[in-house]
């Protein structure tokens, strides 16, 4: 097992709450992470059904198995167990009790929110950053490979062809979880809308039109959105917002957790499939702002992401929210740094001077190549140094 950047501060919050809940996408790491980081608690999973119906039918006599606190696997499989947890760390409130992971994101967190409230810590364990691809032995070294494998530690950990890793992946875990989460009838139908999902990836989110082209209504598509976001694959990044300006988009734009899964579902079999792909420069971006979203949920810290776009089509992709300034990040899969680069980030100084003028604004490039460079003030990254940024 490689070491995951996000066990540093899953330690440090076990030395301060009685319980820590670690939620993610399936196959994201979340059971290795936390047996290895308390290999001395006990161990138990919710996903065996003898296991799970004991939880759920004598939740005192399963926790009394357990007094000194466990390593609860799939907790979001037994709701009902953390009111019972709740009352077992009030009367032993031990830092570090219990640590439970969990991979549905909404029915989850409102479990929690409404259970644990100020006993638990949460923290988001998502796929490999760039940083942790690079620990394993084997870690591919060119943009086009990085992207197409995408960051789920199993593809890397065995040394799986990814096809086969995300052919089961999507029909076992996130059929699995959809028939969980909603109720959706047509299996195949969603699969369809999955896939033209992944082929709006970097764009702004139209669930009319997304919904008619998967031949659904808009109200489906949304709700079916929404189970995509709660199973961690994807997520809506919010416009920027100026209350002076009314040029500004207020729509959010779609991006997905990993890029693999993404070539995936657009039938991108190869490396060298990607690199002459029309989306290639869509991937790209989905594949920066998840790598900027990564390094801060495993620091656990807030997303805090944006991005800028205007009615005449300037844009910047990323803003990072940093308190008191931002980070306004392009991402240009070329690899040759190019006068139309800096654009978008002109425009988005000029809106943000009128806005908050008190804001400071650092200005980044993420680009396909490989010369660090420093322009006018602007830092122009290559994609391989994405890492060595602090975010």
């Amino acid at each position: 097992m490689i070491a995951r950047v996000l066990a540093r501060r899953l330690r440090a919050l076990a030395r301060k709450f009685p319980i820590v809940t670690v939620t993610g996408p399936r196959q994201s790491g979340k059971t290795t992470l936390c047996r290895a980081v308390f290999p001395g608690k006990a161990y138990v999973s919710l996903e065996a059904p003898d296991t799970r119906a004991f939880a759920l039918e004598d939740p005192r006599g399963f926790l009394a198995g357990y007094p000194a606190g466990a390593v609860i696997d799939e907790v979001q499989r037994a709701p009902d167990l953390l009111s019972y947890i709740q009352t077992a760390v009030d009367e032993q409130p031990v830092r570090g009790r219990f640590i439970l992971t969990g991979s549905a994101n909404v029915p989850l967190l409102a479990s929690v929110s409404q259970s644990l409230a100020g006993r638990t810590a949460l923290l988001h364990l998502l796929p490999l950053s760039l940083e942790e691809v690079r620990r394993f032995g084997k870690a591919p070294a060119d943009l086009d490979d990085v992207m197409w494998r995408g960051s789920y530690p199993a593809v890397f950990d065995r040394e799986l062809d990814p096809a086969d890793w995300y052919s089961s992946y999507v029909g076992t875990y996130l059929e699995r979880d959809v028939r969980t989460l909603l109720a959706v009838g047509d299996l195949m139908a969603f699969q369809t809308f999955l896939r033209l999902s992944a082929g709006r990836v970097g764009q702004l989110v139209n669930l009319a039109a997304l919904g008619s082209d998967a031949g659904v209504t808009h109200n489906t598509a949304r709700a079916w959105l929404s189970v995509l976001e709660a199973s961690f694959l994807a997520w809506r990044v919010p416009p920027y917002h100026a209350n002076i300006s009314k040029r500004l988009i207020r729509t959010p734009k779609l991006h997905f957790a990993d890029t693999g899964l993404v070539c995936f579902l657009l039938g991108i079999r190869s490396p060298g499939d990607l690199r002459h792909h029309p989306l290639r420069g869509s991937i790209f971006e989905c594949w920066v702002a998840s790598e900027i979203l990564k390094h801060r949920a495993h620091r656990g810290q807030a997303p805090e992401l944006s991005f800028f776009q205007d009615r005449k089509g300037h844009e910047v992709d990323v803003l990072v929210n940093k308190g008191a300034s931002t980070i306004a990040v392009e991402a240009k899969s070329g690899r040759t740094v190019a006068a139309d680069f800096f654009r978008g980030l002109r425009v988005f100084d000029a809106v943000n001077a009128a806005a908050d003028p008190a804001r400071k604004v650092q200005h980044r490039i993420v680009y396909g190549g490989a010369e660090r460079q420093r322009r006018s003030g602007i830092e122009v990254v290559p994609w391989s140094a994405i890492d060595a940024c602090d975010w």
